[in-house]
């Protein structure tokens, strides 16, 4: 079993800034695609950000030059670099490893973004 854990969300103000980590816990993760999701309340779950197992990224438009994804696959881990946060990024981010051509969820972390 794949377990992936996320950190780092919580109650920030408009204009600020968090960093969600995703920690893997098992091998596989360098050769994994992995991405951040979120789903806003009555909404369904849309893409954040991917990166490749080369690094490579991609990001949805809605937050491009805000968010930046990486990985430190020493340490099984990805992150998202969330700045200019606006209310519109409320939502439950989840994380996605696609391992061997099989997805793998967390269980997601609140993200709040009002004044």
């Amino acid at each position: 079993q794949v377990q992936l854990v996320e950190s780092g969300g919580g109650l920030v103000q408009p204009g600020g800034s968090l960093k969600l980590s995703c920690a893997a816990s098992r091998s596989g993760f360098s050769i994994s695609i992995m991405g951040w999701y979120r789903q806003a309340p009555g909404k369904q779950r849309e893409l954040v950000a991917t990166i490749s197992t080369d690094g490579s990224t991609n990001c949805a438009n809605s937050v491009k030059g805000r968010f930046t994804i990486s990985r430190d696959n020493a340490k099984s881990t990805m992150y998202l670099q969330m700045n200019s946060l606006k209310p519109e990024d409320t939502a439950v981010y989840y994380c996605k490893q696609t391992l061997i051509l099989r997805d793998y969820w967390g269980q997601g972390t609140q993200v709040t973004v009002s004044s």
